[in-house]
């Protein structure tokens, strides 16, 4: 594909230096439809992004545009704090209907703004409300998002850098294989639980991410999660599970958490929930830690009511018939999964492990600099992927769960050709 230079003289004078997606991808998109781009010069892209996850439907979702678009044709409320309007009830009354009864789920539903990071930070604040302790414990190359709470239980030292005082009261464990195999599961956790001498504060809460997506792809085994979750019982801390990027189905079931067969006591929802790349995120907690009072966490955006709207559409739409789209998505993935081997098996001395769930897969290289390099090789070709992991050594797959065989064909052999001809 040849690309002529766009203009990007206005992005580059006055937008700040703090822009990032668009210095891999120097292009002026214009136009979207389920998982195409296409720039200002009519070039199209293949997107195996989604907006970070944010767009698990496509973009520009016809069924959840129409309703969308219904919804602001007849004058419905856009912005609505947190007052009683139609939008939020057909939500909540959906999301209980389709999501929490079929799995059996307690949770009161918290609006807590419009990002996932509102989600995290309120999570934490209530963990520590309910518990009376402050420190929280997270999991190394743990992403819980860039304001100064969920910053503290991050572990990526770059963005931790950027906050520019001391990130305290979170400490840091070894997520699932961190050492190999070499050490139990949780034994040096649960030794300094118990050490009166270990220096380690009670934690009210643990937060983790089943896969973690910014941190490398690096899935938790389920047995993992279920000794995580009875270690959390057993001493009395809360299990917070960040669903932000990897829930909405994108690892097959609508929560990632449910093939470990446990309940976490707090689940922070973002990113796809609307379904349509609108802001808003959910704070899920048990009835019985809603010891908020009214208002003590508060924000303007948090009644976006034509992200209900297209949220309340897209559950109608994958969700109600039960396990069709859990299905569909578990297949899109034995796809995804059945390339990467072959890619591996052709590249056997460079690809040192490619891992995933559901719709999304990552692909290491034994040379950290590979992935950046077919990342940009993949964009000259029409093809929109990232990288992820503490030094982007990480090749990600994002694909929109709506995607085709045929589109995920396509930009897999797209990918191919980017591994082999960065070689």
């Amino acid at each position: 594909m040849t690309i002529t230079q766009p203009d990007l003289s206005v992005f580059e004078t006055l937008e700040s230096e703090v822009r990032s997606y668009c210095r891999g991808w120097p292009a002026v998109f214009d136009r979207a439809h389920g998982s195409r781009m296409y720039d200002e010069d009519g070039h199209e892209y293949l997107d195996f992004f989604a907006g970070a996850g944010s767009l698990n439907y496509g973009h520009n979702n016809p069924v959840l545009k129409r309703a969308l678009i219904d919804y602001l044709e007849r004058d419905g409320v856009t912005h609505g704090l947190d007052m009683s309007t139609t939008a939020k009830r057909a939500f909540l009354e959906s999301f209980q209907n389709w999501i929490l009864r079929p799995r059996d789920l307690p949770y009161k539903v918290m609006f807590p703004g419009p990002t996932g990071t509102n989600a995290v930070e309120s999570a934490l604040k209530l963990a520590r409300k309910v518990k009376g302790r402050e420190s929280i414990v997270s999991f190394t190359n743990a992403f819980h998002g860039m304001s100064l709470g969920s910053l503290a239980v991050t572990g990526n030292a770059f963005k931790r850098a950027g906050a520019g005082i001391p990130l305290v009261h979170g400490t840091p464990m070894p997520f699932d294989n961190y050492f190999d195999g070499q050490v139990p599961d949780f034994l040096w956790f649960e030794r300094l639980l118990e050490d009166q001498g270990s220096g380690l504060n009670k934690p009210a809460a643990v937060i983790v991410e089943t896969v973690q997506g910014e941190g490398g792809i690096n899935v938790a085994r389920p047995e993992w999660l279920r000794a995580l979750a009875e270690l959390c019982e057993r001493q009395d801390m809360l299990l917070i599970v960040d669903d932000i990027q990897m829930g909405c189905g994108r690892t097959g079931a609508f929560f990632s958490f449910e093939e470990a067969g446990i309940t976490p006591d707090i689940v922070t929802v973002s990113k796809s929930i609307s379904g349509y790349g609108l802001p808003m995120a959910l704070t899920l907690f048990k009835p019985e830690l809603d010891v908020w009072e009214p208002g003590e966490h508060n924000g303007t955006f948090r009644g976006n009511n034509p992200a209900f709207v297209t949220a309340t559409a897209a559950l109608e739409a994958y969700w109600a018939d039960g396990s069709a789209m859990e299905k569909q998505t578990r297949s899109r993935g034995e796809q995804v999964e059945q390339a990467l081997i072959a890619i591996t098996e052709e590249n056997l001395a460079d690809v040192k492990e490619y891992r995933g769930r559901g719709l999304v897969w990552g692909m290491e290289f034994h040379d950290k600099d590979r992935a950046g390099r077919i990342a940009k090789r993949a964009f000259e070709l029409g093809l929109l992927i990232e990288t992820s992991g503490p030094e982007s050594e990480v090749v990600k797959l994002l694909p929109s769960l709506t995607i085709t065989p045929d589109e995920l064909d396509e930009g897999l052999r797209t990918l191919a050709r980017a591994v082999r001809e960065t070689a």
